[in-house]
């Protein structure tokens, strides 16, 4: 099957929202006096929110259980992959100028396997040293508009890219002591497997989880239903659901640039950097979502078809026997669709 373009389905009838998370999706089923109990626990960490629901009568003890357990994890990941944290593991390998290979945990080491492999799959567009070229662009801690110059770019593109980074059973290796890894495209979906893989080993099997807009559901929720999430429009101001999904014992992720952006004499700049030229992007894709078995992988591949947009993109997901689903942006601002063929087989 060729890729499909059309226009969002009809919602009509649709209660929503339940939950909206990260900016990206909602949860379209509605709690009604019917409805079985469930235990809803969120906080904050990594930077971002955390929501948990799972399918499963509410008690004090059970909720300080669920928190526990989520907490620790994130805290564990936040102290291996954060680059707010001067001390955590991946800092420290950021501020060494040794060139030496420097050995992972089996966290942090997991991560950049999987960053490597679809940094090499998607040939380059993806790559976890793009950070400096995404602050020069005006998108980092100070987040002001700004062109960089020429001079600038060069100096820095000399230490981005994954021909810089060796990992070997040794560890990590940087070829270039200024070379910067920023795992925020993908350690977001790490953290939540890693949340979900704990809650399992205690027992819980019916739960939707989400760190950020990367989200894990598992068994069913408290109607006895499959989890099915809604894609967001891609517009600035809007939370429209644009496609739901179906979600059994998946993840999901999406990424867009409709969030983040800003126009400078009718220039829209994204803040999705392409790492291969060292500009935004500038291609009709609106967003990307990927379902995956791994959260970690549909996190960055998600980053890496919206780099590459709706047609590269597109052809190499069908090509990598992705789920995705591309939401296109027309000359006139009304929306198409691209569909792969394992998206469109996801069933319900």
């Amino acid at each position: 099957m060729g890729p499909r373009m059309d226009g969002p389905p009809p919602l009509k009838k649709l209660i929503l929202p339940a939950l909206f998370v990260g900016g990206l999706f909602y949860v379209t089923w509605t709690r009604t006096p019917e409805t079985p109990p469930q235990v809803v626990v969120y906080g904050e960490a990594l930077g971002t929110t955390w929501t948990l629901k799972v399918s499963d009568a509410p008690t004090q003890e059970l909720e300080d259980q669920l928190r526990t357990i989520v907490t620790a994890a994130l805290d564990d990941v936040d102290a291996s992959m954060s680059t707010y944290r001067s001390d955590s593991e991946l800092m420290k390998f950021n501020k060494s100028e040794a060139l030496d290979p420097v050995e992972l945990s089996d966290g942090l080491g997991a991560v950049m396997a999987e960053a490597m492999d679809i940094g090499s799959a998607s040939g380059g567009a993806f790559d976890v040293t793009v950070g400096p070229l995404v602050n020069a662009w005006g998108f980092g801690p100070d987040k002001r508009p700004i062109v960089p110059s020429e001079e600038t770019m060069q100096s820095i593109q000399a230490h981005v890219g994954l021909d810089k980074l060796e990992l070997t059973e040794r560890g990590l290796a940087k070829s270039n002591p200024e070379v910067f890894v920023d795992l925020s495209a993908i350690a977001k979906g790490y953290a939540v497997d890693r949340v979900v893989a704990d809650l399992e080993r205690a027992g819980f099997t019916d739960l939707l989880m989400e760190v950020g807009g990367e989200i894990v559901a598992r068994g069913r929720n408290p109607t006895g239903a499959i989890w099915r999430l809604g894609i967001e429009t891609p517009t600035e101001d809007g939370r429209d659901v644009f496609h739901v999904v179906p979600l059994l014992n998946s993840a999901m992720a999406t990424s867009g640039d409709y969030r983040q952006f800003y126009e400078v004499d009718g220039r829209r700049t994204s803040h999705l950097i392409d790492p291969r030229t060292g500009q935004p992007i500038e291609h009709r894709l609106a967003s990307v979502t990927v379902v995956h078995e791994h959260c970690s992988k549909a996190d960055a591949w998600a980053t890496a078809l919206s780099v590459m947009g709706e047609q590269e993109g597109f052809a190499l997901a069908e090509q990598q026997g992705l789920s995705a689903y591309f939401i296109v942006r027309n000359e006139d601002g009304a929306f198409e669709t691209l569909v792969t063929d394992s998206f469109e087989a996801l069933k319900e």
